[in-house]
C-alpha cells in the first residue's frame, strides 16, 4: 500500500510502539474509550466505522493549533511548517468527506484563525 505523504510504497506490517505507557497529552482513559466504543456499537456501526470515528475525533484540530502556536515562537522551523501543511490537508480532506456524508453543513470551512477558538 502506498504512503500518503511519501514517495515509497512501504511495507505492509504493523509497528510496535516504543513505549507501552499512555502518552501524557492523552486525556481519555481506557474506560472512556471502551464506553465510547460500546455506544457506537449499540448504534449498529461496524468495527471499521468505529475505528474511523475514533481516529477522526482524535484531536486533529488540537494538533494543528499546537503546531501553529509553536511556529509563532519558532519561525524558522521548516519541518514544523511542513507538518502543519500535512495536518491541515488532513483536516480539509476530513471536512470534504463529512460534507458529502452530511455530518457537516455544506458551508462549513476550516480556518486556522478560528481553530483555536473552536478547540478551546
Amino acid at each position: 500500500m502506498g504512503r500518503m505523504h511519501a514517495p515509497g510504497k512501504g511495507l505492509s506490517q504493523s509497528a510496535l510502539p516504543y513505549r507501552r505507557s499512555v502518552p501524557t497529552w492523552l486525556k481519555l482513559t481506557s474506560d472512556d474509550v471502551k464506553e465510547q466504543i460500546y455506544k457506537l456499537a449499540k448504534k449498529g456501526l461496524t468495527p471499521s466505522q468505529i475505528g474511523v470515528i475514533l481516529r477522526d475525533s482524535h484531536g486533529v484540530a488540537q494538533k494543528a493549533v499546537a503546531v501553529r502556536k509553536h511556529l509563532e515562537r519558532n519561525r524558522k522551523d521548516k519541518d514544523a511548517k511542513f507538518r502543519l501543511i500535512l495536518i491541515e490537508s488532513r483536516i480539509h480532506r476530513l471536512a470534504r468527506y463529512y460534507k458529502t456524508k452530511r455530518v457537516l453543513p455544506p458551508n462549513w470551512k476550516y480556518e486556522s484563525s478560528t481553530a483555536s477558538a473552536l478547540v478551546a
